[in-house]
């Protein structure tokens, strides 16, 4: 009986056990279920969500670049695109050879398609080709029937109204590179497009806008099933450059030649109106996709057709240097106004002789007739009078040997050489027979077409630090180069400060560089000579209508050392030089005579002379520049306002179906 009550408390005792564990389980059980659907239900739906919904982000339509006038020189078009949906297709290999009977469609192109599709999800679409035709997008829909898994695809792509005219500015754009990635989700778009160079790089921030997005509802699998909604994104902010379309056309059309490069700027103001170097190259060629072929060609081509010459190419200035060595030696104070120097044809100095251009010397000259007669020997005497620190500190004031840092890509500084310089660069102290040398802007000396334009401009302008500007809705272009182009702003003294402003154009005056009236004077006399005076350089290429009358200088620099016996007999002037041992011909001027408005820096590389070659180039540009500013204000310098670009321009998920206009189609 005992043992039977024991037998019976072991049995209670293991039955509450269980059940007590039962309950305690039973208690995390519900427990847990309550905490999973109650306190954590939004963060389950959520990722449930996740699952089921695909977000993704919508391309915003690029921002466009404008000149002047509000012209177009960057726009967005729509670009049809053919796209196959290897599941729909079936067969896909006869699909595609059914398409290439329609549109040109390479076997390359096929075999590359068959092997993505064997790669991808079959219910995804495989993009075939870019940029179709009107024809080819009407032949492919009257065939839709018989095309099976074949769709029209509507995105974006850049177009360049001024093709090549405006590549070196303009710039191109391509595909992202691995050093181009920055965290924005954008650019791992597949068909995403950025800037490359020129202002598409440089104005890239602005010009990318801001993503939208779209939500999908997908299955298991990752298929489609419908969109749910779409958010879109905000185009890129519009780039008004300072660039005259028309004098940009005609500039480059003007440089006929094998390697040139010329600007054109307001001296007042700093506008830069062109900035043209050939030989060029098609954007297009980048935003398509350039073969190998096309690359190796341009690459290859001793002309540098990649290149901006306009601020990446630097030259010896040759003689177009010598109005900054005339003032240095005047504020110096080493010469008077009045300093001669006669000029037999040459000068010697130790065991060295240095030739003046003209053989038979100059005779007596002063300032003004050194400059017009562009006499080699004065500027050996008063370089050698000054030495070489105080030219380039002068050259420095006038623009030479630093970067002008206008926002574009790509500019080299140039250089203006000194004694620390050379010691610190070549190991070497500073020689005498270097000074002479530098003194005709020769031998260690180099600068931009853009440096001798802003040069010209302050020697034009009466002296004033003006700064060139290539965006015209900025006004200040310090606060430009500092905030929004991510470049440094221009050196301290050569910014824009407010001033008296100019009566017909409103625009402000910059601040002076501090030189003495008298010896600008001087020096502008000598560049009116150049041009207009029967004994000047650049006789020849004057123009006799005085509202084009104009004034310059000429230059003409060696690129290699001429020996006496090639100086004697003239052979290195002969036509069949080489043409990389020809001479650069340069010249710089500026307009109207009377009262100076434009200014103008052309080079022709190994073109020869200055005189013949550079002069008429630049006598033509000024007078094109001349009457295009009288056309601006007849018509009230008021150019039409670039009309905004809607959010969802052009945005790429639309799908042309069935016959009609492309773009008309049923969104999906």
């Amino acid at each position: 009986m005992r043992d039977e009550q024991n037998r019976h408390r072991l049995i209670t005792r293991r039955t509450l056990l269980l059940g007590g564990a039962q309950l305690a389980l039973t208690g995390v059980l519900g427990a847990r279920m309550w905490y999973l659907q109650v306190a954590e239900a939004d963060r389950y739906k959520t990722l449930a969500d996740d699952n089921r919904i695909s977000l993704r982000l919508l391309a915003p339509p690029r921002g466009r670049i404008f000149d002047r006038d509000g012209r177009p020189l960057a726009l967005n078009r729509e670009n049809y695109r053919l796209l196959v949906v290897p599941e729909q297709a079936v067969d896909l290999e006869q699909v595609l050879s059914q398409l290439s009977r329609l549109v040109t469609l390479p076997e390359d192109v096929q075999a590359r398609v068959v092997r993505e599709a064997e790669r991808r999800r079959r219910f995804s679409a495989l993009p075939v080709r870019d940029n179709l035709t009107w024809d080819e997008v009407a032949k492919v829909e009257v065939n839709g029937p018989d095309l099976a898994g074949v769709m029209i695809d509507v995105g974006l792509a850049r177009e360049y109204p001024m093709g090549a005219t405006m590549a070196h500015i303009i710039g191109y754009v391509g595909a992202p590179a691995e050093k181009d990635l920055d965290g924005d989700p954008l650019l791992e778009l597949p068909d995403f497009r950025i800037g490359k160079s020129g202002i598409e790089r440089a104005a890239e921030p602005r010009l990318r806008g801001r993503a939208g997005t779209i939500r999908v509802e997908v299955n298991a699998y990752g298929r489609e099933i419908r969109e749910l909604d779409r958010a879109e994104g905000v185009p890129g902010d519009d780039v008004q450059l300072t660039i005259d379309a028309d004098l940009q056309t005609f500039t480059t059309a003007r440089l006929a030649f094998d390697s040139a490069a010329a600007v054109v700027m307001d001296i007042h103001s700093g506008d830069i109106l062109a900035a043209a170097s050939v030989p060029t190259f098609d954007p297009m060629l980048f935003d398509r996709g350039i073969s190998m072929a096309e690359w190796t060609e341009l690459t290859s081509n001793p002309r540098a057709p990649l290149i901006n010459k306009a601020l990446g190419g630097q030259y010896p200035p040759g003689s177009t240097f010598k109005m900054v060595v005339a003032l240095a030696a005047l504020e110096a104070g080493v010469i008077p106004r009045d300093h001669t120097v006669f000029c037999p044809g040459h000068l010697d100095m130790g065991d060295n002789r240095f030739h003046c251009w003209r053989r038979g010397g100059h005779g007596e000259v002063g300032v003004v007739e050194a400059i017009a007669q562009s006499c080699d020997v004065f500027f050996y005497d008063i370089a050698r009078r000054v030495g070489i620190d105080a030219i380039a500190a002068m050259g420095q004031r006038f623009g030479l040997g630093h970067r002008l840092q206008i926002g574009l890509p790509g500019e080299r500084p140039g250089l203006m050489p000194t004694k620390d310089w050379k010691m610190a660069a070549r190991g070497r102290g500073w020689t005498q027979g270097e000074t002479l040398i530098a003194g005709i802007g020769q031998g260690y000396v180099l600068s931009t077409p853009l440096q001798l334009a802003v040069m010209t401009a302050r020697l034009a302008n009466g002296g004033r630090a003006v700064v060139p500007r290539l965006y015209r809705e900025i006004d200040d272009a310090r606060a430009a180069g500092a905030q929004l182009w991510n470049v440094a702003a221009p050196a301290a003294g050569t910014g824009l400060d407010p001033a008296v402003p100019l009566p017909e154009s409103g625009i402000q005056l910059a601040d002076s560089m501090g030189i003495d009236r008298s010896h600008m004077e001087l020096v502008l006399e000598g560049m009116r000579r150049v041009v207009n005076n029967r004994r000047g350089t650049a006789h020849k290429a004057a123009i006799e209508d005085p509202a084009y009358a104009y004034a310059g200088k000429t230059g003409t620099a060696q690129v290699r050392r001429i020996s006496r016996a090639e100086r004697e007999s003239g052979r290195y002037k002969a036509a069949d030089v080489p043409w990389l041992e020809r001479d650069h011909a340069l010249f710089v001027g500026y307009a109207p005579l009377g009262a100076p408005r434009y200014a103008c820096s052309c080079i022709i590389e190994h073109g020869g002379s200055g005189s013949g070659v550079a002069a008429p180039v630049v006598a033509d540009i000024l007078r094109a520049t001349i009457a295009l500013g009288a056309e601006r204000e007849r018509r009230g310098n008021r150019p039409p306002a670039p009309q905004p670009q809607p959010a969802g321009a052009g945005r790429p998920d639309r799908i042309v179906r069935g016959p009609g206009r492309p773009g008309q189609g049923e969104a999906t």
